[in-house]
């Protein structure tokens, strides 16, 4: 122990204030089974890698008896550290002070780090456990909300953002989690909602809990709000460390190579019969990517949401990539509303990160119906089109199985610059399945025909040999090969080294204007 006072009063200030709260308020955040700000920081980053600033920042109010209450550091931890040694900057509200509520220098905490953050390219990871604004400061604390959301904006796109929601996020808190790349929620701990449970009830009249309002279930499948729910504090730490490894720091950077001992040159004789022979009959497109991808490792995003796309990271050779599946084992693997939106997400968070696209297609089209239709299918549908059609990474696209209509244009087609467009030998590309088409060209005939249902049979089979393969597609230069399954990988492999040095860019613009 030193015996300079004045070190000795630095040591006591920095203990007081890595105690936030006090040691009561952090027994009370531990008996609701939640670590604190300062633990959650340490299982997320590199251990001793933790530096803090602002640890001796006091708020300025003097108002509502705020003056006697005022705690080293105020509501929130903030510095930088590393994950697997690459910098990373950090925010961590802490409950045990003030509930976490946000105020002026609470802000302030937070927009030092973005502002280093943008400067130093690094990204920015913020674990949220708040109460909201702190309504002492009144407009003073919104204020500090709005400069905290003009930072996301101005950063999206540049480095990537990572949200973890460990507690209560409510009103205006929600906007910086939403505003960022990836939210991460807790099940039965974290909950996100513009408007709490006793005010909807106030002016609906619904009767909700937290949990069922917006929790971290109901977030993850039903609103398509959260990325990514864990059962536990820890995991959830852990897998935001496990998508880390697939991000570039800034979107100047080529995403993080890793050698994964995986054979690229590995053929899987399993993929040449797991496409069923019956065209109406499901399977797995998961199954698909495992057996593609390295080491068959698919760390997947918004699992629970629209299933009927899948989306997620993998490593190809070693190389990140981003792939986008049509589900065939969900509604068919039709695009509909949320699917597309959840896709047209990924895709453009891609290409902002330089993180190569691999498309599988299986899509018999859009969603029909007045319920997709009403709710804008066509304005969604135009977001994965869009997505794509502005996308200037590498896009490899297969074609597994059905690729029909419009949905075959929009899912990373040759004509909207696919780089590497190739098909298996179950592909169908067409216009519309067999018997929509024949029912439409034939439909005279069939009128006429002695017996409709045998002639409607021999024209469906003469129509799906002409039409239902690959080959026509292939002719046209629409395809770049036609392959045998078992050789997916070391064709995309090969594919994706082969564009490494791609360039491409868009007309010069303030911005496009996607449709929203």
């Amino acid at each position: 122990m030193s015996d300079d006072p004045k070190i000795r009063h630095l040591r006591e200030l920095k203990a007081q204030s890595r105690l936030g709260g006090g040691e009561k308020r952090i027994e009370a955040q531990h008996a609701k089974g939640k670590l604190t700000a300062r633990e959650r920081l340490d299982l997320l980053l590199d251990k001793g890698s933790f530096r803090e600033v602002d640890a001796l920042v006091v708020h300025r109010t003097n108002d509502f008896g705020l003056d006697k209450q005022k705690y080293l550091g105020d509501s929130v931890v903030t510095g930088w550290g590393t994950i697997d040694g690459r910098l990373v900057y950090v925010f961590s509200q802490d409950f045990t002070v003030f509930g976490g509520s946000l105020g002026e220098v609470h802000a302030e905490k937070i927009c030092k780090i973005m502002d280093m953050a943008l400067k130093n390219g690094a990204p920015v990871i913020g674990l949220n456990d708040s109460g909201g604004a702190r309504i002492q400061e009144g407009v003073v604390s919104l204020g500090a909300y709005a400069d905290i959301f003009l930072r996301n904006t101005l950063a999206s796109g540049v480095i990537p953002q990572i949200s973890a929601v460990m507690g209560p996020c409510a009103g205006g808190a929600v906007y910086s989690p939403a505003l960022t790349d990836f939210i991460f929620m807790v099940r039965g701990s974290s909950y996100m909602f513009v408007t709490g449970p006793n005010v909807v009830k106030a002016v609906t009249h619904e009767d909700v809990d937290f949990e069922s309002l917006g929790g971290a279930d109901v977030h993850a499948e039903t609103s398509g709000v959260c990325h990514v729910a864990a059962d536990s504090e820890a995991d959830t730490l852990y897998l935001i460390r496990k998508l880390f490894s697939y991000l570039p720091s800034n979107n100047m950077e080529d995403p993080p190579y890793m050698d994964t001992g995986d054979d690229p040159l590995r053929m899987e004789a399993a993929l040449d019969t797991i496409v069923p022979d019956d065209p109406s009959k499901p399977y797995d497109i998961k199954d698909v990517i495992r057996l593609i991808v390295d080491n068959g490792e698919f760390f997947e995003i918004h699992e629970a949401y629209a299933p009927n796309i899948v989306v997620g990271f993998a490593r190809l050779g070693g190389h990140a990539v981003g792939i986008v599946a049509n589900q065939p084992a969900v509604l068919a693997g039709v695009l509909d509303i949320n699917s597309s939106d959840k896709a047209a997400r990924f895709v453009r968070f891609c290409d902002s990160f330089n993180i190569p696209i691999v498309t599988f297609v299986d899509v018999p089209g859009f969603l029909p119906g007045t319920a997709q239709e009403h709710g804008g299918i066509i304005r969604h549908g135009a977001k994965l089109l869009y997505a794509y059609c502005e996308a200037t990474v590498p896009k490899l696209t297969v074609i597994t199985r059905k690729a029909y209509g419009g949905a075959y244009d929009v899912m990373s087609s040759k004509h909207i610059r696919g780089d590497f467009n190739v098909a298996w030998p179950s592909a169908e590309i067409a216009v519309m399945g067999p018997e929509g088409a024949v029912n439409i060209i034939f439909r005279k005939e069939l009128e006429k025909a002695k017996d409709p249902e045998k002639r409607r049979a021999e024209l469906v089979a003469e129509y799906r040999e002409k039409f239902a393969n690959p080959y026509i597609a292939a002719q046209r230069g629409y395809l770049d090969d036609v392959i045998e399954p078992r050789e997916t990988r070391p064709r995309l492999i090969n594919a994706l080294e082969m564009l490494q040095n791609k360039r491409d860019s868009n007309p010069p613009k303030k911005h496009g204007n996607i449709p929203l």
